[in-house]
Formats: structure tokens, C-alpha cells, sequence
């Protein structure tokens, strides 16, 4: 059955989640994303699939300049400000879907939020800089709080949990009271299991056939399990090669749930949650709006 509906209105935009999965595009601009090798690393090639990805249909463009697969190595804020920063405010000025910045560093998030970022997505949940919540509470904008054990350089090393879903809805309801102490609106907060960030494959496979008890918590929930090493050992194909696995763990996500998809390939899961859609809510819901 279809989930609850929230409208999310700030800074003169307004998001549904609910009426129909939206689609968050992800645009690395790092050398050494897992998922993409650093395609999109020189600024114009980032802007230019950028713009793609929003002509193709997503909802959000989702701009990162620091890799967190795991292993990575962290990168510090100049660095991450001197890549994302142009990028930015190209799309920016060049499109009306809304940015989000993926970042954990508050300083990296205020300049993005300057130069167009009109949300934060934070893989730490706020755990690596509390001054990132007063950003996002200062600005009014959506923030985004990502489950993950332990940081990217260790989450793989032997992740075990007593109990995966309880402990992750504990987590994510922390993360919750930690951003709305800092001064973010409720209203204003998305939940990310963090499928690939310290948990194993059968953990990951677990998330997706229980994705619905994150309805618990009330918010919208995202699901990001784009090209992820999971699907890699079903397949046994490298990250290219995952879309189509890709798009089946999304459906199975938006019949349990989802309310956002983070993907690499954007015209490839417009159709898929469109389908999905229409199969959860016996309509097409794009058709409606």
C-alpha cells in the first residue's frame, strides 16, 4: 500500500514525497568515485551531465566532491569547496531542479549553499561536524541523514550488528533529535539507511526486503543503492554493468517504501519508478501533476 505523503516547502520550493518517487541524480565530481572513475571530475564535463541528468527527469542533482567508498581517504574542505563550488553554480544557473550538496563539512555546505546548493545530504548524519546542522537550520534547507558504522576508511571492516533494523532506526531517530537540537525544522528531514556504508551483503539485502519499517520514523526515506559492490557479487559485473540490478533493488525499494532513489543512471530509473510506481498506486503518478 502506498506510504504517507509529505510536501516539503522552503526557500520558495516545494518537494512532494510521496505522490510519486522522485529520482536524485548523482553527480561525482572526485578522480576516484567508485561508481563512475572519475568521469565527471573536470568541472565542464560535470556541468554538462548534470544538466543531462535534469533534462532526463530528476527530481534533485545530488553534487559531491569527496569520495566515500569504502577505504576512501577524506579530502579537506578547500579541496572539496575548489572542486564542487563551479559545478555548482553552473547547474545552478542553468537548470530550476534543486542541488543538493553531499557533503559531511559545514564549511564545504555554506559555500555551496552560496553559489546554489538548495540542500544537504550528510553521509555522518551529523556526526563528523555539528556545525553543519546550524547550517542547514540557519538556511532552512532539507537535510538528508545517512545511517553509516564507523567512517568510510573502516565501515567495511567486519561491520556486525545484534540487530540490523532496530539499530539503524535508533541511529537514524539520534541523528534526528541531534539536527533538530541544532535548530532544523522536522519538517525539513529525510532518513537514509545507508545501504554499502558498514554493512555486509546480507545486511544490504536485509535493508531492502525490510525497507518498509523505516516508515516508522515518520520522514521521507531515501534509498541509495546505485551500482553498489552488493549487486556487484550477484552479478559479478563491475559498476558499469550494475544498472539493470540497480533498478531492480529501486523497485523493490518503492514498493516498500522509498521515497527517493539515488542513482547514476537517471533516465533508466524515471521509467523504472514510473512503473513502480504505477504498480504500488494503480496510476502514473507524473501524469497527474
Amino acid at each position: 500500500m502506498p506510504g504517507r505523503v509529505f510536501s516539503m516547502t522552503w526557500n520558495g520550493r516545494t518537494l512532494e514525497f510521496g505522490k510519486r518517487t522522485l529520482v536524485m541524480g548523482v553527480l561525482n565530481v572526485t578522480p576516484d568515485s567508485f561508481a563512475d572513475g572519475g568521469r565527471f571530475f573536470d568541472p565542464q564535463t560535470a556541468v554538462a551531465h548534470g544538466l543531462e541528468m535534469a533534462r532526463q527527469g530528476a527530481d534533485i542533482l545530488d553534487v559531491g566532491g569527496e569520495s566515500t567508498r569504502p577505504y576512501s581517504e577524506k579530502v579537506d574542505a578547500s579541496e572539496e569547496i575548489r572542486r564542487v563550488v563551479p559545478v555548482v553554480e553552473q547547474l545552478a544557473s542553468g537548470t530550476d531542479v534543486p542541488i543538493s550538496i553531499d557533503t559531511t563539512k559545514a564549511e564545504t555546505a555554506r559555500e555551496a549553499l552560496r553559489a546554489g546548493a538548495s540542500m544537504i545530504n550528510d553521509v555522518s548524519a551529523l556526526r563528523f561536524d555539528e556545525e553543519l546542522g546550524r547550517v542547514a537550520a540557519e538556511t532552512g534547507v532539507p537535510l538528508i541523514l545517512m545511517h553509516m558504522k564507523g567512517h568510510p576508511k573502516d565501515m567495511q571492516v567486519d561491520p556486525v550488528y545484534d540487530a540490523l533494523i532496530p539499530e539503524i532506526l535508533e541511529f537514524l531517530d539520534e541523528a534526528v533529535q541531534r539536527a533538530q537540537r541544532a535548530g532544523v525544522s522536522r519538517d525539513r528531514i529525510l532518513v537514509d539507511p545507508g545501504i554499502g556504508f558498514g554493512k555486509t551483503f546480507d545486511h544490504n539485502l536485509q535493508i531492502l526486503r525490510g525497507f518498509s519499517e523505516f516508515e516508522t520514523l515518520g520522514l521521507p526515506v531515501l534509498l541509495g543503492c546505485s551500482r553498489k559492490a552488493f549487486l556487484g557479487k550477484i552479478l559479478d559485473k563491475d559498476p558499469d554493468g550494475r544498472d539493470v540490478g540497480t533498478m531492480a533493488a529501486v523497485t523493490a525499494g518503492v514498493l516498500n517504501g522509498a521515497h527517493v532513489v539515488r542513482v547514476h543512471n537517471v533516465p533508466m530509473a524515471v521509467d523504472t519508478v514510473r512503473v513502480a510506481d504505477a504498480i504500488l498506486r494503480g496510476r502514473v503518478a507524473r501524469d497527474e501533476e
